[in-house]
């Protein structure tokens, strides 16, 4: 088996994707600004679904390995919702979570 030891050339990227991509500057700005306002929401909503289980963790008193065990998580993630470090977390995962928890939750669409 062969190791690949040659240097390639790399062409640095200019900090929007959609540049790189081919789009014209106009495109590529209004691409890069919608795709930055649709991470924000997403990261909000992390946040929001992090916190409302971090408070339920609190509100029961919780321990990691019981908070692990009731929401089907290692330990290891159990002290990261409870540190309100959510952002590796899917979505879904924290919906699926909340629900083990009794949490229900609801979704308005504006």
């Amino acid at each position: 088996m062969a190791i690949e030891t040659k240097s390639m050339q790399m062409t640095p990227a200019d900090g929007n994707v959609f540049s790189d991509l081919g789009f014209t500057p106009e495109e590529a700005a209004k691409l890069k600004a919608d795709s930055q306002r649709l991470v924000s929401l997403k990261r909000a909503l992390q946040d929001h679904l992090v916190t409302e289980l971090a408070t339920w963790i609190e509100a029961n008193d919780l321990m990691p390995a019981d908070t692990a065990k009731i929401l089907g998580i290692t330990r290891q993630r159990a002290s990261d919702i409870i540190e309100k470090n959510g952002m590796e977390f899917s979505i879904d995962l924290l919906v699926n979570m909340l629900a083990r928890a009794g949490k229900s939750v609801t979704m308005h669409i504006a």
